[in-house]
Formats: structure tokens, sequence, C-alpha cells
């Protein structure tokens, strides 16, 4: 497509993010299978119907703007998705749970950081364009995504909490072991100790 208008700048850039997020909903169903947390399984399941919604309001754009539904692939949101299925590859031979959980909103911030500066855009070229109604669509968009990035960060605090709770539980559990230990061996070097005469000579 030649850019020689803001208007086809705009609908290059919706054929962009309309791709990206059907990327996303091939890649939201394996990062939901690969959760631990009920929690997350949750959000990331509710997303992808958000998603769905999402990607039927971008049909409506380009039916507004008299354009078929097209996508031209969206090489930012795939190398994102790759790199968080990296994570998932690595973590195949098992590993702890919440830090996977942790890994994997990390991956998928990403993502919904990518969409907030895409939709902005799109929203700022709407307004230039003068057309009200799609700008408001795109923005409703944008807030979508800022809330799932608001409810990950908050699962994400509360399952690194936990961890390191725990890591400190381990580590007290230990050092009461050591010194436990450390107690018994001087009560078993005392004891092999000659008792200390009481008598003198004169």
């Amino acid at each position: 497509m030649k850019m020689d208008s803001l208007d086809t700048l705009l609908i290059a850039e919706l054929r962009d993010i309309y791709d990206a997020e059907k990327q996303i909903t091939r890649a939201l169903p394996k990062l939901t299978k690969a959760a631990s947390s009920e929690q997350l399984k949750e959000a990331l399941a509710e997303h992808l119907e958000i998603t769905k919604g999402q990607i039927g309001r971008l049909e409506e754009i380009f039916g507004m703007l008299d354009e078929k539904p097209k996508s031209h692939p969206c090489a930012g949101m795939k190398g994102i998705l790759e790199e968080g299925g990296e994570i998932l590859k690595a973590d195949k031979r098992g590993g702890n749970r919440n830090l996977l959980d942790a890994a994997i909103i990390a991956g998928a911030q990403k993502v919904e950081h990518y969409e907030m500066a895409a939709y902005g855009t799109l929203r700022t070229y709407a307004e230039m364009l003068g057309n009200e109604r799609i700008a408001q669509l795109l923005e409703q968009t944008k807030q979508e995504e800022a809330e799932a990035d608001r409810k990950l960060s908050s699962i994400s605090e509360e399952l690194l909490t936990a961890e390191n709770t725990a890591s400190g539980e381990e580590d007290t559990d230990q050092e009461d072991e050591e010194m436990q230990e450390e107690v018994g061996n001087g009560t078993r070097h005392g004891a092999r100790r000659p008792a200390a005469s009481g008598s003198s000579r004169h």
C-alpha cells in the first residue's frame, strides 16, 4: 500500500493490529494451558473472549471505512509471542510453578503494552481525520488492554509475594535445623570432656 495520506496509514496500521489480534487468539489457549494459577487461567481465558470482541470491533471499523477486513503480517507481535513461547519450551523439564506463571504474565504484558501503543496511535489518527466514532471504538479497546494489564500486574504481585514468603520460610527452617545441629554437636562434645576434680592436694 502506498503511503500517500493519513487515511492509507490508518488502514495499514489497522491491518497490522488486525493480524496481531488473530495471532493472540491462537496463543492465549496455549498460555492458559501452561499456567498453574487458577486466577491466571481465568484471566487469560477471559481476555481471549475480550480479544475476539476486539477483532469484531476492528471489522466494524473496516466497514465504516468501506474497507474489507484484511490482515497484514504483524512481525512485532510474532516476535513477542515467539519470545513468550521460548519460556514454555525451556520449562518442559519442570520448575517453580509460581515463577513460570510470573514469566507467562511478563510475556502477556508485553503483548498488552504493544497493543496499547498501537491502539493509542490509531485513535490519534482517527481523531486527526475527524472520525470521532472510530476514535471512540479504538479508545475502548485501548482501555480494555490497560485493564487487562492491571489485572495481570495484580496477579503477578500475589504470586511473587507468595513465592518470597515460601522462600523465607524455607530459609528460616534451614537456619533452625543448622542451629539445632550445632547445639547437638556442642552437647556431644561437652559430654566427652572429663569432669573437673573437686579434690585438692595439700
